[in-house]
C-alpha cells in the first residue's frame, strides 16, 4: 500500500479545487473578494496615485486614510474586512509605539498579486457605469 506525503496530499487537493463545486473551498474565496470593500481597498492600497495624483507602486495606509477614502464604510465594516484580508495573507497590519499608537495596512505579495484585477474591476465600473444604467432603463422600460 502505498503512502502519501503531507505535500503531495495537499497538491492532490490543490488539482481538485473546482469553483463550479459546491463544497470546493475556493466559493468562498470568491465570495470574500467580491466584496465592494475589499475591491476598494486592495484598489487604494495597491497605488500611489490614490493620494499623490500620479502612477505608483503600493504602500501603506493608515487606518485613517482607508477610512477617509472609502467614503460611506463604517469603522465597523473597514475593521472587519481588514481583518479578514489578513486573515487570508492579502494585508499586514503594522502596529508602531508611538503616541498615539499608528497603524499602518500594506498589501503582502498575495495581495499584490490580486491588486491589478481589482484595479481593473474598479476602472471598468467607472468607465461603463453610464452604459449600465442606460441599459438598466431600457430593460426596465420594456419590462414595465
Amino acid at each position: 500500500m502505498a503512502t502519501t506525503t503531507a505535500a503531495q496530499k495537499r497538491a492532490q487537493e490543490k488539482v481538485a479545487y473546482d469553483a463550479f463545486v459546491a463544497a470546493c473551498p475556493s466559493r468562498k474565496l470568491l465570495d470574500r473578494i467580491s466584496n465592494k470593500w475589499v475591491t476598494l481597498i486592495l484598489a487604494a492600497l495597491g497605488s500611489q496615485e490614490v493620494r499623490e495624483g500620479c502612477a505608483g507602486g503600493p504602500r501603506s495606509m493608515r487606518y485613517s486614510e482607508l477610512s477617509r477614502l472609502l467614503a460611506g464604510v463604517s469603522q465597523k465594516m473597514l475593521t472587519q474586512t481588514l481583518r479578514s484580508l489578513e486573515r487570508d495573507g492579502l494585508v499586514t497590519r503594522t502596529v508602531t509605539p508611538t503616541v498615539p499608537v499608528t497603524v499602518t495596512y500594506e498589501l503582502t505579495e498575495l495581495g499584490l498579486s490580486l491588486h491589478d484585477m481589482m484595479r481593473g474591476l474598479k476602472a471598468w465600473a467607472e468607465t461603463h457605469m453610464d452604459d449600465v444604467l442606460a441599459n438598466r432603463e431600457t430593460y426596465d422600460g420594456r419590462v414595465a
